[in-house]
């Protein structure tokens, strides 16, 4: 009878230690995520000026006075509440700047999305007026579905669309409206 129960404790705290063994679980990450909320940014930033760059070659520069960092979520994104300016620099360091009151930056896609009040500026005078463009950076290519109107120092162009590269070389305004004056 005494073996019995020696048994019976043996096995109840062979029990005991296996539930706790495998219960404990290697959870870095949610470990790092106690104390920060779900809809809280993980990190904010004041006075951004982040370059980047490729083959040591300044490609581009976002100058913002404020970044939220979301790059705790699913889908991680850095929101810049305050507006953005954004420097891109061609092979012969020629600068296109874009500045909007409102950015969104998608670090899986690499997709800056730009809203509210959007210029672009070529370093040869030209300018793109829009409500919001979008820039792949992994493409390098500027688009957006919403209307815009495009100055070049020859003419004025407005329509529903725009696609460009960086440097506006390939510039297309989609669906075309507006006055035109045709010679016969």
């Amino acid at each position: 009878m005494e073996l019995g129960k020696i048994y019976n404790i043996k096995n109840g705290v062979i029990a005991i230690a296996m539930t706790l063994f495998f219960s404990c679980t290697n959870n870095f990450k949610e470990v790092n995520k106690i104390g920060i909320s779900d809809n809280e940014p993980q990190g904010v930033g004041v006075n951004v000026n982040a370059k980047r760059t490729d083959s040591g070659r300044v490609v581009a520069n976002l100058i913002s006075p404020k970044l939220l960092d979301y790059e705790n979520r699913k889908f991680g994104y850095s929101e810049f509440p305050e507006g953005v300016k954004l420097h891109i620099f061609d092979e012969l360091n020629q600068r296109t700047t874009i500045v909007a009151d409102y950015a969104i930056i998608y670090s899986d896609t690499d997709v800056i999305d730009l809203q509210d009040n959007v210029i672009v500026s070529t370093h040869e005078g030209d300018s793109l007026y829009a409500d919001q463009l979008f820039f792949d950076q992994k493409k390098e290519w500027l688009f957006t579905n919403l209307p815009v109107e495009y100055k070049s120092k020859d003419y004025l162009t407005k329509g529903k669309g725009f696609d460009s590269d960086r440097d506006f070389t390939k510039a297309e305004v989609l669906e075309i409206s507006g006055l035109f004056a045709v010679s016969e």
